[in-house]
């Protein structure tokens, strides 16, 4: 559906705004030399006569089309007139007063601005028109040489791209599926344990003059190395001491065998794999050499739960309890619908066997992965959980995200069929509860998740949740029990071997509340 909003989005540049395809990244065409004379002039002229267009669209590839448009010389010559009546009414040449310039004159003096019009003018009623003619529904940016675009004097005027578009399909049916829905009641260990998460993350830290032992909270510094050669160094790090020390593209297995008694000052030699996806090509499945130096075990000075109230406005440590089980609840909600959510897909998916760009995949890995962490956190995980789980995700990012596209685009026609859409209030009543859980203001949160651009990351991503709860409103249950595990096995620090990093993810959110 290119037409006006298409249109529209060229004119401003934001179409990401305006389609509900892959927030940040869809059909982010930018024609900079727009005037806003033309677009007042053709965005907002209705009925008006079509264009005499030669318009041929071959597909190329998965997703993938090649436009090629002509537009007969009558057009050009019918703009030409219109530019020069325009450019007659204001133009100013010396020796003849405003409006009275010969159009003969205005067409020679200012025939460079003249060409430029025209093609503005053209471009953006063509692309309108093509919309409306061959439905064309972009999900990238076209290759689209704007300023290579010449009108001719003599003769049509030719333009041609290639555009990525959504895939063709078939929505499968989604009324009467069947779900197997994990329930789950929240345990008191579970609340003291989270507490006590509380406790630590507002806790002050103390060296203690002792060796490591399975469960310490210690600080090290790791140096990666591949055939001699240093990759990088993440200097003095708070780790817990687990069994496995994940990173972004690789994991140290028997992490916590490695550093138990171990002392500060102490080098200890391990190695881990490079993932097969990982973002540095030439190092996956690679066997990387990481040097540990113990810096210090550290233990912490805990802030009593009352203090702890106080922080979150509350007015007990019964209050803290409440509101720990409301958390935790929603976390059970939350691995619920994931869970429920897997299913559904699972099953309307399984006839997706159609492919989709490795371009566009690639590009939409950081979209997929920020979704999945907003979800995290209107559920009130840990940012350790969340990092945890992000760097699980980069591990397998392609084979990963490629599914999430997969679904989206399902869900996406269950919407549109649906008539699915998301109010202001919905997006305000989100914000506002990961703020309260994050302990800052909406305020505060809004702007960071503007200037990050995952507002509409949450705007989608509620949208595909309401479709999700749509079909499972029309679905079977059976209830199983919830596979909770109370022993954490792992840590994971936002780093990667090579030492890249990537933006826009939870780190970036800690950092900016840091540096205020």
């Amino acid at each position: 559906m290119l037409v006006k909003d298409f249109v529209q989005s060229i004119i401003t540049g934001n179409v990401g705004r305006s389609r509900r395809l892959l927030p940040n990244e869809i059909l982010d065409l930018k024609v900079a030399f727009m005037s806003t004379e033309t677009v007042a002039a053709v965005a907002d002229a209705d009925n008006k006569r079509k264009l005499a267009l030669e318009v041929d669209v071959q597909t190329v590839g998965p997703c993938r089309r090649h436009v090629r448009v002509k537009i007969a010389e009558a057009e050009i010559q019918e703009a030409r007139k219109q530019c020069v009546k325009e450019f007659g009414t204001s133009a100013a040449v010396p020796g003849f007063r405003v409006g009275k310039v010969p159009a003969g004159l205005i067409e020679r003096r200012f025939n460079k601005e003249i060409s430029e019009r025209i093609r503005e003018k053209l471009l953006i009623e063509s692309l309108e028109q093509l919309g409306e003619d061959k439905s064309i529904e972009p999900i990238d940016e076209p290759q689209f040489d704007v300023a290579s675009l010449q009108i001719p004097d003599t003769g049509d005027f030719e333009y041609e791209f290639d555009v990525e578009v959504r895939p063709e399909f078939e929505i499968p049916a989604y009324s009467g599926l069947s779900i197997k829905r994990p329930v789950h009641t929240v345990s008191e260990s579970e609340i003291e344990k989270r507490i006590r998460d509380y406790q630590i993350e507002r806790a002050t830290e103390r060296v203690v003059d002792r060796p490591v032992a399975a469960g310490d909270y210690a600080r090290v510094t790791l140096e990666f190395r591949h055939a001699d050669n240093k990759l990088s160094t993440v200097s003095n790090q708070r780790v817990v001491v687990r069994p496995s020390l994940k990173l972004r593209d690789g994991e140290i297995t028997g992490f916590d065998q490695l550093l138990i008694g171990a002392k500060a000052g102490d080098v200890l030699t391990t190695s881990l794999v490079v993932t097969p996806e990982a973002e540095n090509v030439e190092l996956r499945g690679e066997t990387i050499q990481v040097n540990v130096t113990v810096v210090n075990v550290v233990e912490f000075d805990l802030k009593s739960v009352d203090e702890i109230a106080e922080e979150f406005a509350l007015e007990s440590a019964e209050e803290v309890r409440n509101e720990v089980r409301k958390t935790l609840e929603r976390q059970v909600t939350y691995r619920q619908r994931q869970e429920t959510r897997r299913q559904v897909l699972e099953q309307m998916t399984a006839s997706a066997d159609w492919e989709l760009p490795e371009s566009l995949v690639r590009r939409q890995v950081e979209n997929a992965l920020r979704r999945e962490m907003l979800e995290m956190q209107q559920a009130g995980f840990s940012f350790d959980e969340i990092r945890a789980r992000e760097n699980e995700l980069r591990q397998k990012s392609l084979t990963t995200t490629r599914q999430a596209l997969k679904e989206h685009f399902v869900l996406d026609r269950v919407a549109t069929k649906e008539s699915i859409e998301v109010e202001p209030y919905e997006i305000d009543a989100e914000i506002g509860l990961m703020a309260y859980q994050q302990m800052e203001t909406p305020r505060k949160l809004r702007a960071r998740l503007q200037k990050n651009g995952m507002i509409e990351n949450l705007e989608a991503q509620i949208r595909e949740r309401k479709a999700v709860d749509h079909i499972l409103a029309h679905a079977t249950f059976e209830d199983i029990p919830m596979e909770i595990s109370e022993t954490e096995t792992s840590f994971a620090l936002p780093y990667s071997v090579a030492g890249t990093s990537v933006a826009g993810t939870i780190e970036d959110s800690q950092e900016e509340d840091s540096e205020e």
